[in-house]
């Protein structure tokens, strides 16, 4: 990432101007000032559009890597970029469904273009009641179907590396790939 001189970029506040009378006729100090002007206004534009440089939405391209950085997002620079800047929109959300079938689906779906339903829950048990009898074992695998939605056919390779990054360590998981959605699938 790179904000050099730009050629023909105004400065918004040329020093020149700034001098004091005296060096408002000196033929050298304008010249002299004009050179900074031309190395300072690619610097006074960006901190005027600062907001727009922190905004994934807007960004310049070249700049959402960075972006993606901050909010703990593995910026692939194969996808499109709307589609990168959609991941960086909705990191923190991710984050805070990360180890659960929703942030599973979702992850699934904005990286991928997959529809997904996660069945199982990976051998977690709780009980509301205090001192109550300690539920049956759950199974300790979970299943991930996933389905064609943006794209005509799914990845599954791809499938299961998110699967295993969205997961918690100890959970096992098995994918299956559909050629349509589930039957019961009222989307």
């Amino acid at each position: 990432m790179s904000r050099a001189a730009v050629p023909g970029l105004p400065s918004r506040y040329p020093i020149g101007e700034q001098l004091p009378a005296l060096y408002a006729d000196d033929d050298f100090a304008q010249r002299f000032t004009a050179g900074l002007d031309t190395v300072l206004a690619p610097v006074f534009a960006t901190l005027d559009n600062l907001p727009a440089y922190l905004d994934p939405r807007v960004t310049p391209t070249d700049f959402l890597a960075w972006l993606a950085s901050w909010v703990g997002v593995a910026d692939a620079p194969q996808w499109p970029v709307e589609l990168r800047r959609e991941a960086v929109v909705r990191a923190v959300e991710l984050h805070r469904w990360r180890g659960t079938g929703r942030g599973l689906v979702e992850a699934l779906h904005l990286a991928l273009g997959v529809h997904a339903e996660v069945t199982g829950d990976g051998g977690a048990t709780w009980s509301s009641t205090a001192g109550a009898e300690l539920p049956p074992e759950p199974g300790a695998e979970i299943l991930v179907r996933v389905w064609p939605a943006r794209e005509a056919r799914v990845d599954v390779v791809r499938v299961r590396e998110i699967v295993r990054a969205m997961c918690p360590v100890h959970t096992a998981f098995r994918v299956e790939v559909l050629p349509a959605p589930p039957a019961d699938e009222g989307r």
